[in-house]
């Protein structure tokens, strides 16, 4: 499925529902690296809950800190189903 395109009027005016911080699309690099810690068990919510599934695509918040996923090519940006990147040894920027 990826990659994925966006509508960049869309993206203009997205933007992260808790810093208010605009968001990107994930590159290839970012989400691979996302996938790999999910298959691991490792990855969790900022509400806490295991992510179950990898993700086709994402958006990322500019300074690199809160995940978004995208399904079926929409944007999911509830703030309890975001993941902190700050949950990782080192995430790709």
């Amino acid at each position: 499925m990826y990659p994925i395109t966006m509508d960049k009027r869309l993206l203009d005016i997205l933007c992260c529902p808790v810093s208010k911080t605009p968001v990107k699309l994930m590159n290839r690099t970012q989400l691979d690296a996302l996938n790999r810690e999910i298959a691991q068990h490792m990855v969790k919510t900022t509400a806490g809950v295991e992510v179950q599934s990898a993700l086709a695509a994402g958006l990322i918040t500019t300074d690199g800190k809160l995940i978004y996923r995208i399904d079926d090519d929409i944007p999911v940006m509830l703030a309890d189903e975001a993941v902190a990147t700050t949950q990782f040894a080192s995430f790709p920027s």
